[in-house]
């Protein structure tokens, strides 16, 4: 899904507290990651850009992040939850640790320009073909990933516990952590103490991290509506009911729930995304077919919304005069709840960062769009179960001063021209999770 920058304000992170293991060495594991890189994990980030797959297909991708776990020592389990890969990396006694990345590309051709770009099509599960390519940064993700098991394993005298890495499917279509969960992640591997994940930011500078004490994402609903007609010929549109007009009336009333029924210091987004209906120009069609997106940052304000929709929906319907048998139908097809940070986990963990890389490396910013993510299920509230997800700066500072003075905007997530400095990225995504990792996990 869209990626969303909602960055904690860094005053007060000056005051956090925690220790750090004494036998950790900043530059040492720098210097190791930078080498690592240089020697494997350029090479594994280019194949991964140039090789995208989608949603619930990464078969290659999940194959080849188990045969590089597995050459770095752990023990793998694949398909959980369809194309999902575990990797657990023991150590004697301590917490259980799951580090999580997502895995999958998206349904666009890739326009970068980059001498690597995707030329890569595939067949969705829909049976249609389409381009592909990482246009969010996944591919950064299980890069990282590999680097952190790489160095993790080859520091097993710094740390003590048990890491879970979590290679995730269909991020984009918010359904592979459900699936994982179903398929018994935490009663097959067990259930973590901590839930570690990152996602490389194209709208923060290169070398600063993001780490919100709170809301990290959005809850985002796919919601369809189903609007009945009667069929009629266009010249007689009284004989018929038009779903046309019936569901452009909803699109309409929709725009009243943000601006009348919910509060207006809590956002919410109601997008339709899609309008289907009809086959030729003087046919009054029998069904009109809407797909919605809806956003909240809070779980009241989700359920508010979609009873809404729903209500609108169905009540315009008989206000034209529709049957009770052809109302329109509201159905929530795929979504996922608000993921929030543990906040007491946060505030421990961006001391640690500003300890390892420096007091300037948390990048101030506020929330600037509704992007959601489906970690929060790794999280839920009755799982007990602490999260600290965090951001990874991907663009040099040069392209935004550039931008500034009239030059290219820097392209968005989920946009074919999306890039990122991938070593930059990559190596202090690596670093940054094997620094949470001594510290919640110190060698005994």
């Amino acid at each position: 899904m869209g990626y969303r920058r909602n960055i904690l304000v860094g005053a007060a992170l000056a005051l956090a507290l925690g220790s750090s293991p004494a036998n950790a060495d900043p530059a040492g594991v720098a210097a190791a990651v930078e080498a690592d890189y240089d020697g494997h994990l350029e090479d594994l980030f280019l194949h991964f850009h140039a090789n995208p797959e989608l949603s619930f297909l990464e078969t290659n991708t999940a194959k080849r992040m188990a045969a590089e776990l597995r050459a770095a020592g752990l023990e793998v389990t694949e398909g959980v939850g369809g194309t999902g890969v575990v990797g657990m990396l023991r150590n004697g006694p301590g917490p259980l640790i799951l580090l999580r990345a997502d895995m999958d590309g998206l349904p666009l051709p890739e326009k970068s320009g980059l001498p690597y770009a995707s030329k890569v099509t595939q067949t969705g599960q829909d049976g249609q073909e389409y381009s592909v390519m990482h246009a969010c940064g996944h591919d950064v993700h299980i890069t990282s990933m590999v680097g952190s098991a790489r160095r993790l394993a080859a520091m097993k005298d710094q740390w003590s516990g048990t890491l879970m890495f979590v290679v995730q499917p269909a991020e984009e279509r918010v359904g592979g952590a459900v699936a994982m969960l179903k398929d018994g992640l935490y009663e097959r591997f067990g259930k973590p103490d901590y839930a570690l994940a990152f996602h490389v930011a194209a709208e923060v500078p290169t070398g600063k991290l993001v780490g919100p004490e709170l809301l990290v994402g959005s809850s985002a609903d796919s919601v369809n509506i189903t609007v009945p007609g009667i069929g009629a010929h266009g010249a007689a549109p009284d004989t018929g009911r038009d779903p046309v007009y019936i569901g452009a009336q909803i699109v309409v009333a929709l725009q009243s729930i943000d601006s009348r029924e919910i509060n207006p210091l809590q956002p919410v987004v109601v997008t339709v995304g899609s309008f289907h209906s009809g086959t030729k120009h003087n046919i009054i069609s029998d069904r009109a077919d809407l797909q919605l997106t809806v956003r909240a940052n809070e779980e009241k304000v989700r359920a508010q919304t979609i009873a809404a929709i729903e209500r609108i929906a169905v009540n315009i319907g008989r206000a034209h005069g529709l049957p009770e048998d052809k109302l329109p139908k509201v159905e929530v097809v795929e979504g996922t709840p608000v993921t929030n940070n543990d906040p007491a986990l946060a505030r421990r963990l961006n001391a640690v960062m500003q300890r390892t890389f420096g007091d300037d490396v948390l990048f101030p910013d506020e929330q600037t769009s509704m992007g959601a993510e489906d970690f929060a299920f790794f999280v839920a509230e009755d799982l007990d179960v602490p999260g600290y997800y965090f951001s990874v700066g991907g663009t040099p500072q040069a392209a935004f001063d550039a931008e500034k003075n009239g030059g290219p905007p820097v392209p968005s997530h989920h946009s074919p021209l999306f890039k990122i400095a991938p070593r930059e990225s990559v190596t202090l995504g690596t670093q940054a999770m094997i620094a949470a990792v001594l510290d919640l996990a110190p060698s005994n």
